[in-house]
């Protein structure tokens, strides 16, 4: 057994509204700039829907991912050394723009130029690639909502294969939101493609990053990847693709999709696991066996055999108590509500989901029962307008038995919690029809409903003597020179090398000196814009200074 850390995320998509904050944000941090118009490192789906690229789970026509061969081994769908030389210059297995969409801006000065005339002028969309006037058809975004209608739900790739079980009329449907990053794999199969070698994964804690002085813009990797998280930028010649923030992680701050999350539903944790087990992991014959050999990977942070090893083989201390304490550990292992994206790619994703129960809801609400009940709840997931199929197909390789067992615990902790919030005296009878006791679903419940900031992100700070290279500017992972400079990763018009950790002041001021970035003592004294009316200068908007009266504003 040879433990290895990993950083993991784990999202309710229960709670998720389709804001795309994260979306929004991560775009501000990381591909706000040129020759990145069209990648988003985040993007939330739709679903049913076609998703970012179009189709992009439709490995038949992408060949992304693993699979296994005759000898039951496993190789890329795309081919091996031999079919990447001979494709090398011309690669067939690749999405193009119109997969993607045309990034496009508005000729905003006709608004701002034209003369007095009778009729509005009208900024016209202008393509950012050629700069002719174009018709704006599709983005990353274009079927928002649309879950279920004909016009997009007819392209998703997974209700394709239970098209027989899904009635797609208007009211006998429902939708949900998948947000998706990089799933910074086990067993990559994005770095697996790279002819080059520059993609890789961080020994000490799994992100898996692109090396920009290597990249030589072969694209392998775009193919390679199952979730077309990896994007190439035609304007530096490099692929690049989400870094889960490392600068971020490296300093125990979250994700920025995690900060700005609104719906509050991104965990992130360390967890420990047997990097002599991947392979074999990845390989069990039956798609169905690929999620319990995932879990199965996970090592028991609480187990002192475990301990031992990890310390053995230099994970440090403070890592390990952390992942004792992480929520990904519980939601995955201890709770077993979380579960893994499409495992039948064989990659081995480190970003699993938590099934929505919201649809099972409104089904039972509008029959007029008791939507809470869990004799009616219980019922409802075995009926639900497009079936549990589909819930399948995206996180068991089609296991129905696996989500539906977490959608039960779900709903038994709703009417759990119901009884007790109500001042009803708790039934024992509702945690042990799961499998759960009493302080289990508790303990469930407080994690997933009410959990606190350090509760949803448990996240060590980096030790210097992990990696070669683990400083702020993290020289392997900058944007590639052009131009006859160096590209800052915030923009054009910067010009020079900056951190590209996003933090505020305070946070870098008290970057050396502070035990926690993640939660400064003086969180609580911080200016909250919900609770300011707006008039004069409120209680620590200024950073305080030792030489100044801290009753002074200025």
């Amino acid at each position: 057994m040879r433990v290895m850390a990993q950083m993991a995320m784990v999202m309710n998509l229960d709670k998720c509204i389709g804001c795309h904050t994260c979306s929004v944000t991560c775009k501000q941090a990381w591909t706000n700039r040129t020759g990145t118009e069209y990648v988003w490192f985040n993007n939330v789906e739709t679903r049913p829907g076609q998703g970012y690229p179009r189709t992009y789970e439709d490995q038949e026509q992408w060949k992304g991912g693993w699979e296994l061969n005759k000898r039951g081994r496993l190789k890329l769908r795309a081919g091996g050394r031999f079919k990447k030389l001979a494709t090398i210059f011309s690669n067939p297995k690749m999405p193009s723009i119109q997969d993607y969409y045309e990034p496009w801006t508005y000729d905003y000065s006709t608004l701002t130029d034209a003369p007095a005339q009778e009729h509005t002028p009208v900024a016209r969309p202008q393509s950012l690639l050629t700069g002719k006037n174009m018709k704006v058809e599709w983005s990353s975004n274009w079927d928002d909502n649309l879950g279920g209608s004909a016009a997009t739900a007819k392209h998703d790739p997974m209700l394709a294969k239970i098209a027989d079980k899904v009635r797609m009329e208007f009211e006998e449907t429902f939708m949900f939101y998948l947000p998706r990053i990089c799933e910074h794999c086990l067993n990559p199969s994005c770095a697996a493609s790279c002819p080059s070698g520059a993609i890789y994964k961080r020994s000490e804690d799994g992100i898996v990053l692109v090396d920009q002085d290597r990249c030589r813009g072969w694209r392998m990797c775009v193919s390679g990847c199952p979730y077309k998280k990896v994007y190439f930028n035609h304007k530096t010649g490099k692929a690049e693709k989400c870094t889960f923030c490392f600068p971020r992680i490296e300093v125990g701050l979250p994700t920025v999709c995690a900060e700005t999350c609104v719906g509050r539903l991104r965990y992130i944790g360390l967890i420990l696991y047997d990097a002599d087990a991947v392979l074999e992991a990845a390989s069990v014959p039956d798609d169905h066996d690929l999620y319990e050999a995932q879990r199965a990977l996970l090592l028991d942070p609480n187990d002192s055999e475990v301990v031992r090893a990890a310390e053995r083989d230099g994970i440090p201390h403070d890592w390990i108590e952390a992942a004792q304490r992480s929520p990904i550990h519980a939601l995955i292992n201890v709770f077993k509500v979380a579960l893994p994206l499409h495992p039948e790619y064989r990659t081995m994703p480190m970003v699993w989901y938590i099934p929505p129960l919201s649809p099972v809801v409104d089904v039972v609400k509008d029959t007029g029962y008791d939507a809470e009940d869990r004799t009616n709840l219980f019922a409802a997931i075995d009926a639900l307008r497009i079936p549990i199929e589909y819930l399948a197909e995206l996180f068991t390789a089609g296991d129905v038995a696996v989500v539906d067992k977490v959608l039960k615990k779900l709903a038994a902790m709703r009417c759990y919690m119901r009884d007790i919030n109500m001042g009803r005296e708790p039934d024992a009878s509702i945690p042990a029809a799961v499998d759960m006791s009493e302080e289990e679903m508790y303990d469930m419940y407080r994690l997933l409903a009410i959990a606190k900031y350090d509760e949803r992100y448990v996240i060590p700070p980096a030790h210097a003597e992990q990696g070669h290279s683990l400083e702020e500017l993290a020289t392997e992972c900058a944007v590639a020179d052009y131009d006859g400079g160096r590209q800052d990763l915030f923009g054009e018009g910067s010009g020079v090398p900056t951190p590209i950790a996003v933090e505020n002041f305070q946070m870098l001021q008290q970057r050396q000196g502070a035990d926690s970035l993640a939660g400064p003592e003086d969180k609580g004294r911080r200016v909250n814009l919900l609770n300011w009316d707006g008039k004069g200068s409120p209680a620590g908007l200024f950073p305080q200074r030792a030489d100044r009266d801290s009753e002074d504003p200025r």
